[in-house]
């Protein structure tokens, strides 16, 4: 076992990887191993998240494949990360699919006590790849032992009976992925009369401002016409509700990022969605313009008719 380890460790530097390498770089290709239960699935999705592209048990014999491939690509354009563990038959020829090439490659193990590993398999209901006639107890202990070389190998061991899946996600991303816009959101006018869009997870009504609508030289133009948004942000109700909203929006999206979300939908309603949502959502724009976000708007219902 210790000339199994050995020889991966020595596969694996030789493959471009430098002990402890994970706290000074970013790399393109992170391999997840570790125990059944201890979160692989959620390190990868977290990955995945912020733009690799990710495989779940990959075969092992695969892998050299999907080297050449990123090896062929910029390096900006594919990013890698891939879980392989003992699902996989030949998971113990892992050291000799690495070639001895320069690759940015760099291997995470994550293992959990035996009581986590127990709880998480009772959750999921799903059953162990070891487990032979529902010996759960008995499986995860042969698990340790033939992964023991592995996690020998490993650059980063991460134990995660302590972490939650929120928890676990952020590490992830803290430990692999570059600074930068965390959470996209999208704001997203509509109108009430076409209803509520579904994909809104926040949903606010604009209907109490001043409404372009009921002015005859504003009726036929829309809020991304400078006489509509001079009208709409005129009013002091307007700016108001704007500078209280945009300082909710600050308090509320951080916590959305803290529970995993990666995505939010705001979506400001007003009657036929042409002016006060169209404006208010593109005020709202201009705001977070300076913010750590990827920000985009959709009138969904812009061109749909007159509004009320």
């Amino acid at each position: 076992m210790r000339r199994f380890a050995s020889a991966l460790k020595s596969r694996l530097e030789t493959a471009g990887v430098v002990e402890n390498c994970m706290e000074h770089k970013h790399g393109n290709i992170i391999i997840i191993t570790g125990l059944s239960g201890s979160g692989k699935t959620t390190a990868l999705a977290a990955l995945e998240d912020k733009g690799f592209f990710c495989i779940d048990n990959l075969p092992v014999l695969l892998l050299p494949k999907f080297l050449s491939l990123h090896r062929q690509t910029s390096e900006d354009f594919l990013r890698l990360a891939v879980v392989m563990d003992v699902r996989e038959k030949n998971f113990q020829e892992i050291f000799s699919c690495i070639q001895s090439q320069n690759y940015d490659l760099q291997m995470i193990f994550l293992e959990a006590s035996n009581e986590t590993l127990i709880r998480n398999f009772s959750y999921t209901r799903r059953p162990h790849p070891l487990a032979q006639e529902g010996k759960l107890l008995e499986a995860i202990e042969m698990e340790r032992k033939t992964m023991k070389p592995v996690k020998e190998a490993a650059q980063l061991v991460v134990d995660t009976s302590d972490f939650n899946v929120h928890q676990l996600r952020d590490f992830i991303t803290q430990k692999f992925t570059k600074a930068g816009p965390s959470m996209s959101i999208e704001l997203l006018s509509f109108g009430y009369r076409y209803g509520l869009p579904q994909e809104a997870d926040i949903v606010m009504d604009v209907r109490f401002l001043p409404n372009p609508y009921y002015q005859d030289d504003l009726r036929d133009q829309d809020g991304t016409d400078e006489q509509v948004v001079e009208y709409v942000m005129a009013s002091e109700e307007s700016r108001l509700f704007v500078e209280n909203f945009s300082n909710l929006l600050d308090q509320l999206i951080p916590l959305y990022e803290n529970e995993g979300k990666s995505y939010l939908t705001i979506a400001i309603g007003c009657s036929g969605g042409q002016h006060r949502s169209v404006t208010i959502s593109n005020e709202l724009a201009r705001r977070f313009k300076e913010k750590p976000y990827r920000i985009s708007v959709r009138h969904r219902d812009l061109n749909q008719g007159e509004s009320l």
